[in-house]
């Protein structure tokens, strides 16, 4: 069964960018590449068992594996050496990707707190769409009871062929994904 985001993306948004914009080509329309989903575990330099529970947790929200993101260099104010594993990251790309960005934007953001959108700043120069989330609480596949640390997570929307941040908006506003309104 196709997820029902990217069968919107085909059937709906993509000919509404490629109708605002002008595009002559198909290939010219915004398209969502791959989502990332970071998890930085800083105390596990002092308890490697921190950095097992995030990756399980992470691999229970995403539905997919995690793999160790390590330090570039030495930091001795932290107690941190080059190479030691400080986090871990998922790439999701394809039907996975559409499936976790429908449970994001439906499930897991309706249940943070005092929650008036997202942010339209947090584009960097690429186009490319970065949010944080403060607790890994907000999904409901993890059990409450289970988590020991509530830690943070930084979600990032790859976005392929676009020339402004105001396409790769659009994209994420066709998506779904809740920015916040101008007073």
């Amino acid at each position: 069964m196709r997820p029902r985001l990217k069968e919107q993306y085909e059937t709906t948004i993509a000919p509404e960018l490629r109708e605002k914009y002008k595009y002559t080509n198909v290939m010219q329309v915004p398209k969502l590449e791959k989502i990332v989903v970071n998890m930085g575990v800083g105390d596990a330099n002092q308890e490697a068992r921190l950095l097992e529970m995030a990756m399980s947790e992470l691999a229970i929200i995403t539905g997919q594996q995690p793999s160790f993101r390590k330090a570039k260099k030495s930091v001795s104010n932290f107690k941190l050496r080059e190479g030691q594993r400080i986090g871990c990251a998922v790439t999701l790309r394809g039907d996975r990707m559409y499936e976790f960005m429908d449970r994001l934007f439906n499930m897991a953001m309706p249940r943070i707190r005092d929650f008036r959108g997202l942010p339209k700043k947090s584009f960097d120069k690429n186009g490319n769409y970065t949010l944080g989330l403060r607790e890994q609480s907000i999904f409901p596949e993890l059990n409450i009871d289970k988590i020991e640390r509530v830690r943070g997570m930084n979600v990032t929307f790859v976005i392929k062929n676009t020339n402004s941040n105001e396409e790769s908006f659009d994209l994420l506003q066709k998506f779904g994904l809740p920015f916040q309104r101008p007073n």
